[in-house]
């Protein structure tokens, strides 16, 4: 093999390394987020009564997720809510940094032996156990133990021979010149695998094989960290103010570090290396005692700090805000059940507002606001917004594993999302402009037609909530009664407009006036009642309660009747 083709193999062997060891962290993420994943959100709500044990809370919870992003996400959904106060997320925060530092220290021990182990048990865990249940994810976690130790042992390899080639030396060499580059190429590596944890214990691989000087490492290191608190921020540029501003605290405080570190590198790496007994594992070693430090400077100030933050950040207007999703948490998106959960809550939340939506149109047609009318349109608008989060939330929830269960319950919950989503545009598209159109027209709907769209509309909306708790209980009977309602409905409308024939004949100014008007609001609130009956369709076809067409044959059918006029039957 000449050198060009050992060198490639070299490569390839180092990047498959690489890319083993990034994929064991995502699965040892994965699994204790689907096997202790609520459990751990518990101990984060109960141990937040002070700075310390918030602090202590997050180390362990980051510890067993091995990822301080998935707790930064966790605390900024928590914060968003306002379940917990920014101060207490950001000693959260602080915890979480010396969890993943320490996750890092303690997988670099030199375990050759037990890489096998924990494949052979893991795996054997985990084909045992083929529902999604902890114990099948708690194999999938040890697996991604035995994968990271088995990836470190050929990251060991595979760096050792780059070496002693004169290219690679170079390469590092002029790294080491230009600190700020360093830093800028391991905050991308940081961000392009969303983990800290891969990069630090590539940088010690390489620093173990003599690739750089201890000062290189050291700055690469700071540079993971700022990596580390850069990905969350990214994450949630999309987000609400209040729910990134755990994440961006955080980044403050590891931009200061870096401030501090950078300039003294040299002399800070001698130090540590004059400490260090094993060369081999100095840099987990800097990179553990670098969080430790930077949580003890910064604990005693979680409250300037998060004031700071909070004055750099302003919130947006309440209107803003209320258009905005309350409940998806991605950080849930590992937890299949959770997540539905958080799903139904924000799809219940949409209702609510389709549902207040109904109602002010219903005042619309009684009367002249036109301010109110504005008022709905940029409603929908929010319904637009929410129903879009919800459906992205969701495709992303259906590349996990799921259930045959979970996988219904996700039908279920699209439907009723994608059905309120056209409620809410009927109202705004038809039934507001028709409300509109008789505001400007100066019509008036006569006592008897207002007391018929009143009537209608109550069904409509008594119809709407049923839907919200037959999405909720997911109760059978419910279901029915809901799907029993559209045949009533189809008989009130058909009494609704013959009462409206009825008046036009009597010759009433009003409903002549507002004759089209009135018929289009009993046929839109009609269509409106079949989208949340569709609500129900999911279910009761789970239940194997529908059955393929609703067509009696022709010889059952009665004879047909059109507003008052009875149409003779086709003679056999």
């Amino acid at each position: 093999m000449n050198a060009a083709e050992s060198t490639t193999a070299i490569l390839i062997h180092l990047a498959g390394s690489v890319a083993l060891l990034i994929w064991a962290v995502r699965l040892v993420r994965t699994g204790a987020t689907r096997a202790f994943g609520s459990s751990l959100r518990q101990a984060i709500a109960r141990f937040t009564g002070n700075r310390v044990s918030a602090m202590a809370s997050g180390a362990v919870v980051t510890l067993i997720l091995q990822s301080s992003t998935a707790t930064t996400l966790l605390l900024s959904s928590f914060a968003g809510q306002a379940l917990i106060g920014l101060p207490m997320a950001f000693a959260v925060l602080l915890g979480a940094n010396v969890g993943t530092a320490l996750a890092a220290f303690l997988v670099s021990f030199e375990l050759g032996w037990l890489w096998g182990a924990c494949l052979a048990v893991g795996v054997a865990l985990y084909l045992a156990n083929e529902a999604m249940n902890r114990a099948r994810n708690i194999g999938r976690l040890i697996v991604g133990i035995g994968l990271i130790l088995l990836s470190l042992a050929e990251l060991k390899t595979a760096s050792a021979p780059l070496a002693q080639s004169p290219v690679f030396r170079m390469a590092f060499e002029a790294l080491a010149s230009e600190p700020l580059l360093a830093v800028a190429i391991t905050v991308a590596a940081t961000w392009l695998t969303h983990s800290s944890l891969a990069i630090v214990l590539l940088i010690a691989s390489f620093w173990a094989g003599g690739l750089f000087p201890a000062p290189t490492a050291l700055i690469l290191i700071v540079g993971a960290n700022l990596g580390n608190a850069l990905v969350p921020v990214i994450d949630q540029l999309g987000t609400p103010v209040v729910q990134r501003r755990v994440a961006l605290a955080n980044l403050l405080t590891r931009i200061l570090i870096a401030l501090i570190v950078i300039p003294f590198a040299k002399p800070l790496a001698g130090w540590f290396a004059q400490l260090s007994q094993n060369p081999a594992r100095l840099a987990v070693e800097i990179h553990l005692a670098l969080n430790i430090v930077g949580a003890l400077a910064f604990l005693p100030f979680t409250g300037p700090i998060a004031a700071l933050v909070t004055r750099l950040t302003p919130a947006a207007p309440e209107a803003e805000q209320r258009t905005r999703p309350l409940y998806l948490d991605p950080t849930l998106l590992d937890s299949p059940s959770e997540a539905l959960a958080s799903a139904q809550r924000e799809t219940l939340h949409l209702g609510d507002r389709v549902d207040t939506m109904l109602k002010d149109l219903l005042v619309l047609l009684q009367q002249d606001k036109l301010a109110l009318s504005r008022e709905i349109a940029a409603a929908d608008d929010g319904v637009d917004t929410i129903h879009e989060a919800i459906k992205l939330y969701l495709v992303q929830l259906s590349r996990r594993p799921l259930c045959e269960e979970d996988s219904r319950r996700l039908f279920e919950i699209i439907t009723a999302t994608t059905n309120l989503e056209h409620i809410g545009d009927i109202i705004d598209k038809n039934l507001r402009e028709l409300a509109e159109k008789k505001i400007r027209k100066g019509y008036r709907f006569s006592e008897e037609g207002l007391a018929e769209i009143r009537d209608f509309h109550a069904r409509v909306s008594h119809s709407l909530q049923l839907s919200l708790n037959v999405l909720a209980s997911r109760d059978i009977a419910l279901a029915r009664q809901l799907f029993d309602e559209k045949s009533a409905m189809r008989l009130a409308e058909r009494m609704a407009t013959e009462k409206h024939y009825e008046r036009l004949r009597s010759g009433i100014t009003e409903s002549l006036e507002t004759s089209s008007i009135h018929l289009d609001v009993l046929r839109d609130l009609k269509r409106i009642h079949g989208h949340i009956t569709a609500i129900a369709y999911p279910i009761l076809e789970a239940a194997d309660e529908l059955s393929d067409t609703r067509l009696r044959k022709a010889e059952e059918q009665p004879a047909q009747e059109s507003y008052g006029l009875t149409l003779p039957r086709k003679p056999a």
